[in-house]
Parts: C-alpha cells; structure tokens; sequence
C-alpha cells in the first residue's frame, strides 16, 4: 500500500504494491478510521521499535514479504499468504528459502521495488552495512540466517545456516518490513507528534477501502474510552480495555460490536538484574517467583478473565504451551499459594530476611496502566514474602533504553509469546541476544531452542518446547506472572475489522477495513 505520512517531518518514500485484489461489492471506499493510542511512539521506523505504538500504525505503511492472512485469527503456518513475494519454496534439506516477487512495485519516489531492497534491508539487521540502526531489536532473529542472495532484480533466497521449518513465520511477522536501499536507516525514522495520520494515495485496485487511518494519543483509558462513547473515535485501541471498561461501552452503546480476546500473546513478567548483588542470588530470586498469586492477578486486574501460563502463550490463544496438568508440575506454578509462599520465607530466612529484615527494593515499570497496575500487585504480593517495594514509572520513550543498559534491580514488564516459539525464545533467554535483558544465560538451553527450531514434528518440537520451559522455571528465568485478556470495541459501520489472539503486532494491516456510513 502506497500511504503519505503527512504530519511527520521526515517522510520516507515508502512501498506501494501494483497488484490487483477482488473488492466484494457492499465495500465502500473512503473516509477516515479515527481511533486513539495509549502512547506516542519513540520512532517510526518499524525495524527499530519494539512497542505496538509504532509497529501497529506503520505496518498499514509497509510491506512484508509474506504476512499472515489478515483475517484469521490466530497466526500459525498455515496463516501465511503472499505479500511482496509471490510464494515461496524450500530447497531439499531445508536450508535455502526462495520467493519470487511481484513485478511492477514502486516506492514513493517512482523508484521501483527490487531484489536489492530485500538484500539491503537484511543487511542492516544482520549489520552487515555500512549503514545502522539506532537500534536492531531483531537482530536475533536471525541468528541462523547466513546471507540473503539476489536471483536477478525479482528473485530473492535466504541462505540459512541450519535447517529451520518456521523460518517463514519470521517473515510474516508485522515487524518483517522491506526497506528501500537508496533512504538511510535515519531518515526511515520520523518525529511524532500528539496526532498523526496515514492517507492512502493510491494502492490495489479496490483497494483500501479507507482514505486513512487518524491516531490521537490519549494516555488516560477512561478518558479514551469517554470519547470513543461520545463518537469522536470508530474504534478503540485493539486490545486494550480493561474488563470493567469493555462492560461500561456495553451498557452505554447497546450496539457497539465488542470482543474480549487474549491480549495477543502478551504477558506480564517478572524481571531482575542479575547482576545487582543480593539478585545474584538464584535462591532468592527463586524465593520471588515463589511469591506470586496468579489466580489473583487474574481475578483484581482481569474479572477472572485470563490465563495462568508459563513462556509460551497457553490455549486457546496459543499453540504450544504445556497442557494445564504438566504446567502445575513447574516450581511455583503449584495453586497452593500459601505453601509456595512458606517456601518462599524459609528461602529468605535462610538468607538472612525476616519480619525484622525486610529486604528494601525498587520496582521499575513503565507509566502505563497495564503496566503499572500488575506492578503495584507485585508489590504488594513481595510483601508476602519479606520483600518492601517502592514503585518506579518510566516514561515510554525512555523505559526501553533505561533496561537495555541495565539500570534497573526489579522491574515488571510485557513481552509477547509468539505466535511461533523461535519467535520469543532465542530472542529473551538466548545467551548474549538482543531483548535478554536480565542476562539470563545457559548453554544447555541454547542446544534446546535451536534443537527445537530445526525439529518439523510438531509433537516432538513440543516436547523439546516444555523441557525448555522447566529449565526456564526451574532458576525463575523471567517468569511469567499472567495472561490477560483484553478487550476491542468499534462502532457498527466498522466493517472487515479482525483481532487476532495470539499476536498484537500481526493484524494492522487494515487493507480490510471499511466504513459503512
């Protein structure tokens, strides 16, 4: 899709695809989605940011090669369809990915679409450019990627290392964006402001059904959520009402169309730097993942609605999470909340805490409600357990680089769980990887995750997934404190809208979306 970004201040020639589509005929072309964002994004360029408020609004400016078919609901394999790339084969041992691509696709500036830019945009995650990313958050991803090669100008093949069957799932991820080759990693990067739009130029024939999509940043929920009531928004930031704000827009607009669905994969964890004695401890920082109530987390953020799960995304938004019986087998998953908690004290007495030692702490997060709120559960629930918590907020814009660096003890944040696991796990637990923040490291578990991304059975790939996800819990790697649900609601002229369960960066795309009005 050809789109201007106007509001920015660098507007960066970006890909429009050529190629033709079939418009079922009640669609009507035209208008604006109106819709807000809980919080302004650090940058535009989508290959550099890790938050859903910039990859959400720039994944309807770019293109991927391959994408998940927009209106399925949750990602998997079999969800991937073409985008840039006309299809896609594998070489006989499962080493080479080939895609032919679509002929006849400009970017912006009437420079046509080729090879060359898939090679080039590669090469900045692989840093293999003279060209750089302020930061390449995605880097490890492609750990196993060799090189990209050039087949003529509308031929490309990824060169892996080992073979690796979810490869393509990659991507289709909403972040897997091609960059043209002749704009700098810079100047692909812009300068929000508190509203911005994205206005469709032209595209496939039939093709969006919208003239744009308009964001205001709105950070306050309850006040978003007055305004969507009052009319000035089509539809509510995907995934982000709470219960009880779902059920007010329900009882004051009997025909806004709703859905509750798990938060795409996201969960609340638990982080620590390893690093900040007394937190080298492994048994004290077993003695906090012993604290947790997670039924309760659940039941006073959530109404109930959510899922207890560990690294990967439990059913039914997920696929490859341990079955709830194996699941309450892993240390501190035991419902027995006071008796995980009485190991817990006998842990820390044993080190030296007690009623009379209390162990004081700061805990990071950043200064959004879903954040903040399960952080101020945390605290709460670490006084169990002989730990006093004061409560630190990070603005947005600064909460990434501030855990990068490492400046902070304890802090509670989201990541997401897929939808594939070579997606997540390399990626947050992968020795010296580019999102393991809390410096979590062990060989044994390195073997495991690549064993399980080169294994195509699928149930045995899920046995090599819960034996990962035992070592993981076993030294309280990150552990996963809950899954939320959360809720999305439109108004009734919004047409073609599809929310996905066990992503929140995969369904922006938008192409099908349309006003009926």
């Amino acid at each position: 899709m050809k789109r201007d970004l106007g509001a920015f201040a660098v507007v960066a020639p970006l890909l429009v695809a050529l190629f033709t589509a079939h418009a079922a005929l009640a669609q009507k072309q035209g208008g604006i989605l109106k819709m807000y964002t809980p919080d302004s994004p650090a940058s535009m360029s989508i290959l550099e940011e890790g938050t859903v408020f910039a990859q959400g609004p720039m994944m309807g400016v770019f293109n991927n090669l391959v994408m998940f078919d927009q209106q399925v609901k949750q990602n998997s394999l079999q969800s991937i369809v073409p985008d840039l790339a006309t299809g896609w084969s594998w070489n006989e041992d499962g080493t080479a990915l080939t895609l032919p691509l679509r002929q006849g696709v400009k970017w912006h500036d009437g420079k046509p679409f080729t090879a060359r830019d898939v090679e080039c945009t590669w090469d900045l995650i692989l840093e293999k450019s003279s060209d750089r990313f302020r930061i390449n958050p995605y880097k490890s991803w492609y750990r196993n990627l060799d090189r990209v090669g050039t087949n003529g100008d509308y031929e490309v093949t990824f060169h892996l290392k080992r073979p690796q069957p979810a490869f393509p799932m990659l991507l289709a991820d909403g972040h897997s964006a091609i960059y043209p080759c002749h704009v700098s990693a810079r100047d692909m990067r812009g300068h929000p402001g508190s509203r911005w739009r994205a206005t469709v130029i032209t595209g496939k024939p039939g093709r969006p059904y919208l003239d744009g999509i308009e964001y205001a940043i709105i950070r306050d929920r309850s006040t978003a959520t007055l305004a969507f009531i009052s009319g000035k928004f089509d539809m509510t930031f995907p995934n982000d009402l709470t219960v009880p704000l779902q059920k007010n827009i329900e009882s004051q607009m009997p025909d806004a169309l709703c859905e509750l669905a798990p938060q795409g994969g996201q969960n609340r964890n638990l982080l620590v730097n390893r690093d900040k004695p007394p937190f080298d401890s492994p048994e004290l920082r077993r003695a906090m993942a012993l604290s947790f109530d997670r039924k309760a987390f659940i039941d006073i953020l959530s109404e109930g609605q959510g899922e207890i799960g560990a690294v990967l995304q439990p059913a039914p938004g997920g696929i490859w999470a341990m079955p709830p019986d194996l699941l309450k087998t892993l240390p501190g998953y035991d419902p027995d909340v006071p008796k995980n908690r009485t190991q817990a004290r006998q842990i820390m007495e044993k080190l030296g805490y007690g009623p009379d030692n209390r162990l004081q702490i700061k805990v990071t997060t950043r200064d959004i409600p879903y954040f903040r709120d399960a952080t101020v559960l945390l605290i709460d629930q670490l006084k169990e357990v002989y730990f006093d918590g004061a409560l630190e907020t990070i603005d947005s814009a600064t909460w990434f680089p501030k855990i990068r660096r490492l400046d902070f003890t304890v802090g509670l944040n989201l990541q997401g769980s897929g939808p594939d696991p070579d997606q997540i796990l390399d990626l947050f637990y992968g020795c010296g990887s580019s999102r393991n923040w809390d410096g979590y490291c062990n060989p044994e578990v390195d073997q495991l995750i690549e064993q399980q991304s080169i294994e195509a059975d699928e149930g045995r790939r899920k046995q090599l997934l819960w034996a990962i996800e035992r070592k993981l819990a076993e030294v309280g790697a990150r552990p996963i404190i809950f899954y939320s649900r959360q809720g999305t609601c439109w108004q009734p002229y919004v047409k073609g809208l599809t929310i996905m369960v066990n992503s929140v960066f995969n369904g922006w795309r938008m192409e099908d979306v349309w006003l009926d009005k």
